[in-house]
């Protein structure tokens, strides 16, 4: 597959593959790689089955990629020095084992992560580096870092409130960009989200508790991703928000990571650590 790449490719900084290909996501971060000019595409993943199998990964753009998307992950990952993988847990894990057998570095911009899952990817860093978020956005980490110093400062007297709304298609919920934001706050507050969290509330309730840190989850239509915590004061509010228009952000974020990734050998890693938001 990558021996029909142009020549151009092979003085290229970054080998990146993609997962994901025919996905909303997979093709952002496709027309990302293929516009950068410190990346080339070394392979395009999907599953079997998938109809765009055996296709140029840039035909939806009307360009030659010189990659055709594979299902296989040897051939996927063969030329590549990184994968970014933006699918399901079951399928990153996969990707993962792979990556770890040939050394190659990875981009996690999976959610809906299970705890015995987060510590199989934990232990797969001791051998390659990783970076996972649950938001790519070099936008949404700033957001981060902006509600861990409000949270700080509001630390009394502040009822704290998370809404988020995403595409009629998004299977978790709430979002892993919100149970990060729910994660900085409560950190900033020197609790453990398990500890404060509230994410439904049905029926008589009582009244809020205080210290709690709710969710509210919007799904509906082509929304991207719109995110808003609310510290609710005596007398005043104060919001903080991220609303993405488009995936291309994420897709920006997330060659950052490459290239971050390329100065790494192994270890875990965010975006706080690609940012140098820590």
């Amino acid at each position: 597959m990558n021996a029909a790449a142009p020549s151009s490719c092979a003085t290229a900084a970054h080998a990146v593959a993609i997962a994901g290909a025919s996905g909303r996501m997979g093709q952002m971060l496709i027309e990302a790689v293929l516009a950068a000019s410190d990346c080339h595409l070394a392979g395009a993943l999907d599953r079997a089955g998938s109809p765009v199998l055996g296709q140029d990964a840039g035909a939806f753009l009307g360009q030659r990629s010189g990659c055709a998307v594979t299902a296989s992950l040897d051939d996927g990952l063969a030329g590549a020095q990184a994968l970014i993988d933006f699918t399901r847990p079951e399928a990153t894990l996969a990707h993962l084992a792979a990556c770890r057998r040939k050394g190659v570095a990875l981009v996690i911009g999976t959610t809906g992560f299970a705890p015995a899952q987060k510590a199989e990817i934990a232990a797969a860093a001791q051998d390659i580096p990783i970076v996972m978020a649950p938001n790519m956005s070099v936008g949404v980490n700033v957001t981060f870092k902006l509600l861990e110093m409000a949270a700080a400062a509001l630390s009394g007297g502040y009822d704290i409130e998370i809404i988020e709304a995403h595409h009629r298609n998004k299977v978790d919920a709430p979002s892993g960009t919100a149970l990060k934001m729910g994660e900085v706050i409560a950190q900033a507050l020197g609790h453990k989200l398990e500890d404060c969290a509230i994410y439904e509330r049905v029926g008589h309730t009582g009244e809020r508790a205080s210290g709690a840190i709710g969710f509210a989850t919007i799904r509906g239509g082509d929304i991207v991703g719109d995110h808003t915590v609310l510290f609710a004061g005596t007398g005043e509010r104060i919001e903080i928000s991220h609303k993405s228009s488009s995936r291309a952000g994420y897709a920006q974020g997330s060659l950052r990571a490459v290239r971050f990734l390329a100065q790494q050998k192994n270890g875990l890693f965010d975006m706080f650590d690609v940012l140098g938001l820590r």
